[in-house]
């Protein structure tokens, strides 16, 4: 049975058991990455894996929550030793292994427009077999590459092509850090509308701070909301956050 949220609304389902999460510098999309492995955790009794393949961002990768994630039982495929904080392509034979043998579900946050999805080049062949997976493209409205429907479909088609994978759908993540509100989630919903009216995609989820959703009613026509958590800081937040203690 689906679960929801405030407000009546469903939240994000998958029959498929691989998903794709890819976006541009600061989209959001590993918080989302994040997130979804968590409540794809909590929803189900499958096993949840997340991949971290983000070799851009050097900043907010979801291999900054593994402790966390560890804690709701998900596993973190991420390099290891020193190579753990590597902006290198590093392919480990495990994220192959997590593809093609995949049990329960397995979360690939992918990361730096096309650039960063090159990475995927090197695993498409593991799907040759017809594994089935959903590949989603995090959209933020307030980001110069996804600013609008043109320029959103342009670095689509970019990460498709490095990529050798194709999207299957859509989430509306537009925020400006700790100056987001309900206005700008709302223009984020508008943008994905009418990105998914001129590529036929489906929006998969809506998501922003589960604060927002909770200190506003935002009409999202129906779609399914993820509701986030605060879960990888800046470098300088962690700092901050250390001298407290």
């Amino acid at each position: 049975m689906m679960r929801r949220v405030s407000g009546h609304q469903d939240l994000p389902s998958f029959s498929k058991d691989i998903i794709i999460i890819v976006g541009g510098y600061g989209s959001g999309k590993s918080e989302v990455a994040v997130n979804l492995s968590q409540h794809l955790a909590e929803s189900q009794d499958k096993h949840v894996t997340i991949v971290d393949l983000d070799i851009v961002n050097p900043y907010f990768r979801s291999r900054e929550a593994r402790k966390r994630l560890a804690e709701y039982g998900i596993e973190a495929v991420v390099p290891e030793g020193a190579h753990e904080y590597a902006d290198l392509p590093i392919i480990l034979p495990r994220v192959r292994g997590s593809i093609e043998g995949h049990q329960g579900k397995t979360v690939l946050d992918v990361g730096g427009d096309d650039v960063g999805a090159r990475v995927l080049s090197s695993l498409s062949n593991a799907f040759d077999d017809g594994t089935e997976y959903e590949m989603l493209i995090v959209l933020n409205a307030n980001r110069p590459f996804t600013s609008d429907v043109e320029s959103s479909i342009k670095m689509m088609k970019g990460i498709e092509k490095a990529s050798r994978l194709t999207f299957t759908g859509l989430i509306s993540n537009s925020h400006m850090m700790e100056y987001t509100d309900a206005e700008i989630v709302k223009a984020g919903i508008e943008l994905a509308v009418k990105v998914s009216k001129k590529t036929s995609l489906p929006i998969a989820f809506v998501s922003a701070l589960k604060e927002i959703f909770e200190k506003s009613k935002i009409d999202t026509g129906g779609l399914p909301v993820l509701p986030l958590k605060r879960m990888l800081l800046k470098p300088w937040e962690k700092e901050s956050k250390a001298d407290k203690r």
